[in-house]
């Protein structure tokens, strides 16, 4: 029997405790801590001298040491070469322990020594959770995908959904193997259960358990849709890249000369530009690190509630939130020190912070329960919300809403973005997504007007209309169809036109105290706009007691349809 004690225990209790258990109950007992690890154990002891290692058995536990030792000496040389850490130095960096692997000997054989095929598989424990992995053996072949390692994968995928836990891709791969032989004929793609059943399960297994994939090589190919596909993606400086195609084929298919890897499909451009990576580390401890911040903040699975550990007071004073948001609606600020004023000390994961700033988007927790946070950001272009980032917003609402993680949304937004480029770019096609995502999320989720909302924005950030379970405004909010220079310009532009000098300033003066009158926060407020009209200080208290309120009761609803026809 195995038994987890969750306190710090020392040894000569741990082994007391052991002890008592094994004679009250009359059977073994193994205590281990929380990690997974050995604290001590009581019960049967075996007679040592009857242990009886033949050979045989010898044998084979030599064969397992051998395979598990790595490819060959110039596989070492190149992953020393690249800065790189052998694959199982990199799990140990991120597990607690590995429970078991499967397919230790893929293409072992007597003529044919591919150790594991290039590719390890199995369940460890991070934090008393139980995680399934695979993870590209570089020294094998530069990590390249083989038949027996699809196989590996298809049925470490299958188990994984089986027992409802998360998936950890440890990407470090080359692609498909391409010098087939007569014992690995063909490609591995195409065929019913080889290659593709890979891509085809990540994407059954999207939104029933969450996926995670860290970057260490240059994947390219099909291959490069395995890190794409994961609902967190961390790359690793320098040593990471992903693309359709190598610089190589590139050049000779189209004739573009690019420099290398890093050019074509690098850490930075995936933060930066295709907003396929969630996270840019510098090196493969803090890429362990990021893993396990992750896993922390998530469930096991579409069914289960994120884990919830004890509070911690924000960074910064909340009761000084009022004084980090100016009266003026034009003028910026850094929503990070709203928060910092919110979330809980040093919880906070930003995700994707370098492509689109102008949307933030992260987990944290408040009071200990892990929340999704979607934040215009005043700081950059006035937080007004471009295709991409209303792409970015979709996809993390969407993701957050799959696994339990309610969301709270800091309005601060004069809405979408306007002009010919934004429409070039699809600001109404990508625009919709957000909207659509807020609209179908259930799990609870808060909207928090810290300032300006006006047109559609506020449909985004899950304005009253929206489904929100509370709007929430602090008394710098402004909630508007446009700005006020931008009402008096719709409503007056002929009598502005015929005008000049003070006069033109005096009557464009006037019209806008009008306005401001029309958009009064607590006029609004006494008209039921909202649901609560707050002091900025009490903002966080009252986001504890509702979420405190609303996690794990509020009941989500079947819809009688087989899924929306709007497209993330």
């Amino acid at each position: 029997m195995e038994i987890t004690i969750e306190d710090e225990t020392d040894e000569e209790i741990a082994q007391a405790i052991a002890t008592a258990v094994s004679e009250h109950l009359g059977v073994p007992v193994e205590l281990r801590d929380r990690g997974g690890g050995d604290l001590a154990a009581a019960g049967e002891n075996w007679d040592e001298e009857a242990a009886v290692v033949t050979e045989r058995e010898e044998r084979i536990r030599e064969e397992i040491e051998n395979i598990m030792s790595g490819g060959p000496d110039r596989g070492f040389d190149k992953i020393d070469e690249l800065g790189k850490v052998f694959v199982r130095d990199r799990l140990n960096m991120i597990f607690d322990r590995i429970e078991y692997e499967d397919g230790t000997f893929a293409r072992h054989t007597d003529d044919d020594d591919l150790p594991g095929d290039g590719l390890l598989t199995g369940i460890g424990t991070i934090d008393g959770r139980k995680v399934a992995f695979t993870a590209n053996d570089y020294t094998v072949k530069a990590g390249s995908l083989g038949q027996m390692g699809v196989e590996k994968v298809i049925r470490i995928q299958e188990r994984a959904m089986d027992l409802d836990i998360p998936m950890l891709r440890l990407v470090d791969s080359t692609g498909a193997r391409l010098n087939a032989d007569e014992r690995e004929p063909g490609d591995t793609h195409m065929d019913r259960y080889r290659g593709g059943k890979m891509f085809y399960n990540q994407c059954i297994m999207s939104g029933q358990i969450p996926q995670i994939g860290v970057l260490y090589g240059p994947d390219v190919a099909g291959s490069a849709y395995t890190p794409v596909f994961c609902d967190y993606l961390i790359m690793v400086e320098d040593i990471s890249g992903m693309a359709i195609a190598s610089p190589r084929i590139v050049r000779a298919m189209t004739g573009e000369n690019v420099s290398g890897m890093q050019e074509l499909g690098g850490p930075h451009l995936h933060a930066q530009h295709s907003g396929s990576c969630d996270i840019v580390v510098p090196d493969e401890e803090t890429a362990a690190e990021k893993v396990k911040d992750v896993l922390g903040l998530i469930p096991q699975n579409y069914a289960e509630q994120p884990p919830q550990v004890p509070g911690q007071p924000p960074k910064k004073n909340p009761k000084g939130l009022d004084q980090v948001i100016p009266d003026e609606p034009n003028k910026a600020y850094d929503v990070h020190d709203v928060i910092d004023r919110v979330v809980d000390r040093d919880s906070f994961l930003e995700l994707k912070p370098d492509f689109r700033p102008e949307l933030v988007t992260g987990l944290g927790r408040i009071d200990g329960r892990t929340v999704g946070i979607v934040a215009n950001q005043p700081n950059h272009v006035s937080g007004a919300i471009f295709p991409d980032s209303a792409d970015k917003g979709a996809g993390f609402v969407w993701t957050c809403d799959a696994y339990n993680i309610p969301l709270v949304y800091l309005c601060d937004t004069p809405g979408y973005m306007i002009g010919s480029a934004v429409e070039k770019e699809g600001v109404l096609r990508k625009g919709r997504k957000f909207i659509y995502a807020t609209s179908n999320a259930q799990v609870p989720k808060f909207c928090v007007i810290t300032r300006k909302a006006y047109g559609a924005g506020i449909y985004a950030m899950a304005g009253p209309s929206f489904g929100p379970d509370a709007t929430l405004a602090l008394p710098s909010a402004e909630i508007s169809v446009m700005g006020p220079d931008a009402a008096v310009n719709a409503l007056f532009a002929d009598t502005i036109e015929d005008m000049e000098g003070d006069a033109k300033d005096a009557f464009i003066e006037s019209a806008k105290e009008e306005f401001d009158k029309y958009i009064d926060i607590r006029a609004q407020a006494s008209q039921m706009e909202v649901d609560e009209l707050l002091p900025a200080g009490d903002l966080r208290k009252q986001l504890e007691r509702r979420l405190d309120t609303y996690c794990g009761n509020k009941r989500r609803e079947e819809r009688p349809r087989h899924h929306g026809t709007v497209f993330f």
